[in-house]
């Protein structure tokens, strides 16, 4: 009976776990690099969409369905900070489109939860294209300087005995 909100929301588990996987590279580099606040982002945002893999694992579970625990793409070896941002934006952009299409999709199927799930993630997910999208922006605005004030930071902070 639910067998398209079953596969719908194993769509977005793969989609969820790659966003895990590819967030978690970009906080190890950025860390790395001494960009905390981007390494925060990152890292903030992999914890996030975690959470909205045990959520959709949990609908999949009570719909009688098995959880698929299959990331949909190996992850991008991407090291410079502004492809890493406009790669996230563009991740978010095409996860909220997605969800608001499977949201519908569900809605049609008579299923009001599973399409209540999805519209709570569109949400998340334009806040965390809002995030991106904003970093994009300082360091379009600020250039190299942005990135420096942040590496700086850190130093300061490692030299106090912070």
């Amino acid at each position: 009976m639910h067998e398209k909100s079953i596969e719908l929301l194993n769509k977005a588990v793969a989609d969820e776990l790659y966003a895990v996987h590819q967030y978690m590279y970009f906080h190890f580099h950025c860390d790395d690099q001494g960009f905390d606040l981007l390494a925060n982002l990152f890292k903030r945002t992999s914890i996030e969409e975690m959470i909205h893999v045990e959520k959709i694992a949990e609908r999949i579970l009570f719909l009688k369905g098995q959880v698929e625990l299959k990331a949909s793409e190996d992850v991008e070896k991407i090291h410079d900070i502004k492809a890493m941002l406009k790669k996230s934006a563009k991740m978010e952009e095409e996860s909220a489109r997605d969800y608001n299409i499977w949201a519908n999709e569900c809605s049609q199927n008579a299923d009001s939860v599973t399409k209540q799930l999805f519209e709570s993630l569109v949400v998340d997910e334009e806040r965390h294209f809002d995030q991106y999208d904003t970093e994009i922006d300082n360091i379009e605005q600020f250039g190299d300087r942005y990135l420096a004030l942040q590496s700086i930071e850190r130093s300061k902070e490692r030299e106090s005995g912070g």
